[in-house]
């Protein structure tokens, strides 16, 4: 009986490809910045605002017109720096994840509204509140229930007679 040792492959090779970013934001680690979280179904967004530096918006390394294009979705995302007056005045950073776009867009207004008003409580507080851009909307996506044809309130068809 003769053993043979077994050949070893040669590892698969894989392909590597370098990530660009398309915003630079020069930020250092020492920066300083105002940390807030916003919540929309199931999407959560972790907001960054640098008092410190001006600047644009940037969503998950991208410009935000960019990751939310269009004018009625930009219209959505201002509104809390609209209601403060503070475009452009401060640099902003979010990584937002989970859910649909636009779960995702009612996290980042959310989240936006919260940072400004860790920033300062006694200027932006009552007219964010007064908007109600700081509440949490608590809507999510009904549970399927037994019984149904698949979804939460669906009936399963009744036979005729």
């Amino acid at each position: 009986m003769v053993i043979t040792k077994k050949e070893k492959k040669p590892a698969k090779k894989i392909k590597t490809t370098k990530i660009i970013k398309t915003a630079k934001t020069a930020k250092s680690k020492k920066d300083k910045f105002i940390y807030a979280i916003g919540r929309r179904k199931e999407a959560t967004a972790r907001v960054r605002l640098y008092p410190n530096k001006k600047g644009d918006i940037i969503v998950n390394e991208k410009p935000i017109e960019e990751y939310f294009p269009g004018e009625a979705l930009s219209g959505i995302y201002l509104t809390p720096l609209r209601t403060c007056n503070v475009i452009g005045k401060y640099l902003i950073t979010i990584k937002v994840q989970g859910s649909g776009k636009m779960g995702q867009l009612g996290a980042v207004m959310h989240g936006i509204s919260r940072v400004l008003v860790n920033l300062n409580e006694e200027q932006y507080r009552p007219i964010l509140k007064k908007k109600g851009l700081l509440t949490r909307d608590s809507r999510a996506k009904e549970r399927r229930k037994a019984g149904t044809g698949g979804k939460a309130r669906r009936a399963k068809q009744s036979p005729k007679r």
